[in-house]
């Protein structure tokens, strides 16, 4: 009994570890030891194993510039295992599995009795959009208080994330690897097969050869496309795009005339779906032109929230759709275990995305590698 009682007390105590705070918007992030409250009523606490360095954690720091959304820890494409679980937790135990979620699923709420979308009114994106992070949060550092990014925070050993934000998966899974379905392969993936509807024949063409992209690229492959066209202007991607299954292959420098005007001139009018990964405005209003009139279907994926879009009336009176999509409309909790067992049984590919493995500390390099675009996916690797 005493054993049991002293378990206890130290699953409740506050943990100690390393986290990389972004203090402010626009510099590098800095490596602290930060204070990690005990799970609440609901809450969980997960010991991060390994994350990907996301485009979203780079829009926040050096894009989006509210200063209300700092200091934070950044990371929301992590993996891990429970440590401990607070009151009222039943579905999850001290040494699960599990992948946390930037898009929760309360299951009680209209948004997620509705299959017509995977949104959740508990959501820190319900109220809190534009800092990206609800003003709730176990850090500490320095003695204040430190937000939680996307209501995850995977830059950092351990991480407190309420119930309906955790998806548990097989105890088979590698961690290092399904953590990417915590957002960019997901997001991509699913804009094609559940956003867009991509069908068997079609011909779609995808703006933008990241992560994201690519996995758009796959879900459109694997939903039956006969022509799938990447479109980038770094040509040197085109490579690694042919591996996810496109089959064309365009730079929009390369030619002396707007890139949807060559698409329609390459397939009588128009593809029949394209998705817009990139989270550019200007490429936004691109991938609506270069769909075909009467059916297609374009959808946006990219993130940002900075500047305003716009399209002539024509383009959609005459039958196209736009549409947009996050998370790529998989319900979270109850879709990414089953994105894990895809991957595990090699129907979608996760290993082929990554093309850097690097530290914690070295967190600022995988950051400038991105700026670059001289990588995909870079897994951190947190903590044994």
């Amino acid at each position: 009994m005493e054993t049991i009682k002293l378990r206890y007390i130290y699953k409740r105590c506050v943990i100690k570890c390393r986290a990389a705070v972004a203090w402010e918007p626009n510099a590098p992030l800095m490596m602290e030891e930060i204070e990690v409250a005990p799970p609440q009523e609901g809450e969980i606490r997960i010991k991060v194993v390994a994350t990907g360095v996301c485009h979203t954690d780079l829009y926040h720091l050096f894009e989006g510039k509210d200063k209300r959304g700092f200091p934070t820890v950044l990371g929301h494409e992590g993996a891990g295992v429970v440590e401990s679980v607070g009151p009222g937790v039943t579905d999850f135990k001290p040494g699960d599995k599990v992948i946390p979620l930037f898009l929760s699923q309360c299951g009680e709420c209209k948004f997620c009795k509705c299959p017509k979308t995977n949104m959740c009114d508990c959501s820190w994106s319900s109220n809190y959009h534009d800092i990206m992070s609800d003003p709730t949060t176990r850090f500490t550092c320095r003695g204040q208080p430190i937000l939680q990014f996307m209501g995850t925070s995977t830059f950092s050993e351990y991480t407190v994330i309420n119930q309906i934000a955790v998806a548990k998966i097989v105890d088979d899974a590698p961690l290092d690897r399904v953590c990417l379905l915590g957002c960019g392969i997901a997001t991509g993936y699913g804009a094609a097969v559940n956003t867009a509807g991509v069908t068997p024949g079609s011909v779609c063409a995808v703006f933008g050869l990241g992560a994201v992209g690519l996995a758009a690229v796959m879900g459109c492959k694997n939903a039956g496309a006969s022509h799938i066209f990447a479109v980038d202007i770094n040509e040197q991607i085109f490579e690694k795009a042919k591996i996810f299954g496109a089959t064309d292959f365009l730079n929009p420098k390369a030619y002396n005339k707007p890139i949807s005007e060559v698409l329609s001139e390459m397939t009588s009018g128009g593809v029949d779906f394209s998705l817009e990964c990139v989270g550019n405005t200007e490429v936004m209003r691109t991938a609506l032109e270069s769909c075909i009139k009467g059916w297609g279907v374009s959808v946006l994926v990219g993130w940002t929230d900075v500047k305003d879009f716009s399209a002539k009336p024509i383009q959609l009176i005459s039958g196209k759709t736009w549409k947009g999509s996050l998370f790529g409309g998989f319900k979270s909790k109850d879709s990414v275990p089953n994105l894990v067992c895809d991957y595990m049984t090699g129907k979608i590919k996760l290993d082929e995305f990554i093309t850097h493995k690097m530290s914690l500390e070295q967190v600022n390099d995988a950051i400038n590698l991105m700026k670059t675009g001289d990588c995909i996916r870079c897994i951190l690797n947190i903590s044994k």
